[in-house]
């Protein structure tokens, strides 16, 4: 029965080096960096036999070696991974007013960062990518390789979110990588750093996507519809990826959120309708305003609000069963009171006058009226105001006015004369 040999590391490169393998093992570790091509020569060859010592200690380093989850690769970030938590704590949990320790300390967190994010880079090309082209991939893997690449492929055209999208992907893939392995003691390190990582990367996108959507012409509709869509999109994702964990670490927020968060699940199953994704996005714009503030400034949130308004005055004018087109009225109505009185009520800045003082009046109005009928008839009332009288609103507005005389606030007057006859002008004194 073969023995187990127990190797010393300290010693492991004095032995090494005794029959010159230390150098065919750094040969073959740098060949690590290389590309594809050579991907299919990385293997560590030791020529002796298993009967001697030599023989097992080369056996041994050839399976570290050979790019495996639990490899070289692995070590490293293992390695990577421990270093960084250390230097996030040191830094952050550093409360002294000395700035010249301060800038020391986060000067090693950044480059324990840097180290530490290229570690798991080299994991996925060493690794991952090697297994998906032999098609041993698992589907976690698989499904890494595809969102690396469609990563990296923002380089060259989108390189801010790029940047972002990429460190988001790589801590993301080893927090993963730490839940599916069960390594709890270290998840119980990590999630703070993960949380506070994780809420600078999708605040930076989402700052990204404001500028975006300011710098982009009125004129390029679908250019901007798209970044709405990427707003939501990326709002969708800090709900459904990052809340639930930071729930468990701060109750409070969860006492803020939860009725919003409450209701979104019911999106989560099935095929949503186009007032569904109103509904769902109307939530988390609401959610973003006690989060995301200023990632998502007010000016921002205010045209996602403007989209969404338009999207379910669309909605409803094209709905021809009476039920369904009253469900669309509730999400508009809802949607209304989120932007009138959650966001509008905290604008500063108006960029025409009149526009600020009509809204100061109706805010006067909302603040004295208790009842829900009393609310939606300023609601109304506003829209008429806000909504050009043109034929794209056409339909919207005479929905408006007839909920209006339902209320008993408007009239319709029937215009019941008809004239007979032939007419013609007659020409005044001067022409």
């Amino acid at each position: 029965m073969q023995k187990k040999i127990h190797i010393n590391l300290k010693n492991v490169k004095k032995s090494l080096f005794k029959i010159n393998l230390y150098d065919k093992i750094q040969l073959q570790l740098s060949r690590f960096s290389m590309k594809e091509d050579v991907m299919e020569e990385r293997s560590l060859k030791v020529v002796d036999s298993n009967k001697t010592f030599f023989g097992k200690l080369g056996n041994t380093l050839s399976k570290i070696i050979i790019p495996t989850k639990i490899g070289i690769n692995g070590f490293v970030i293992n390695m990577k991974r421990n270093n960084l938590l250390k230097a996030y704590d040191a830094y952050y949990g550093y409360d002294d007013d000395n700035e010249d320790k301060k800038k020391v300390l986060n000067n090693r967190y950044q480059e324990a960062f840097s180290l530490y994010l290229e570690a798991i880079d080299k994991h996925i090309m060493d690794s991952v990518y090697k297994k998906v082209k032999m098609n041993t991939a698992s589907e976690f893997e698989k499904k890494a390789m595809g969102d690396y690449y469609n990563i990296t492929q923002l380089k060259e055209n989108e390189y801010i979110e790029y940047k972002y999208r990429k460190q988001k992907y790589l801590i993301e893939l080893d927090y993963e990588s730490l839940k599916l392995n069960e390594r709890e003691k270290v998840l119980a390190k990590y999630i703070d750093f993960y949380l506070f990582q994780m809420d600078g990367f999708y605040k930076g996108i989402l700052k990204n996507y404001s500028v975006k959507l300011a710098e982009t012409s009125k004129f390029a509709k679908e250019k901007k519809v798209d970044i709405y869509n990427k707003i939501f999109d990326t709002l969708d994702e800090y709900v459904q990826k990052i809340l639930p964990i930071k729930f468990e670490e701060d109750p409070e927020l969860k006492a803020k959120v939860d009725h919003e968060y409450q209701r979104l699940e019911q999106f989560a199953i099935g095929e949503l309708s186009q007032r569904d994704y109103v509904e769902k996005n109307t939530l988390l714009l609401s959610i973003s305003r006690q989060i995301f503030t200023h990632s998502l400034p007010l000016v921002a949130a205010e045209e996602c609000y403007e989209k969404l308004l338009e999207d379910i005055r669309k909605i409803i004018v094209k709905t021809e069963n009476e039920k369904e087109k009253m469900e669309s009225y509730n999400v508009l109505l809802d949607l209304l009171e989120n932007y009138n009185i959650k966001l509008l009520s905290n604008k500063v800045y108006w960029e025409k006058s009149e526009d600020r003082d009509h809204y100061k009046k109706f805010w006067e109005k909302y603040q004295k009226t208790e009842d829900s009928n009393g609310k939606e008839v300023l609601f109304l009332k506003r829209e008429l105001k806000i909504l050009p009288n043109n034929e794209e609103n056409e339909k919207i507005i005479r929905f408006y006015k007839e909920r209006l005389v339902g209320f008993g606030v408007m009239k319709n007057i029937k215009n019941s004369y008809q004239s007979f006859g032939q007419y013609t002008r007659i020409k005044e004194k001067g022409e």
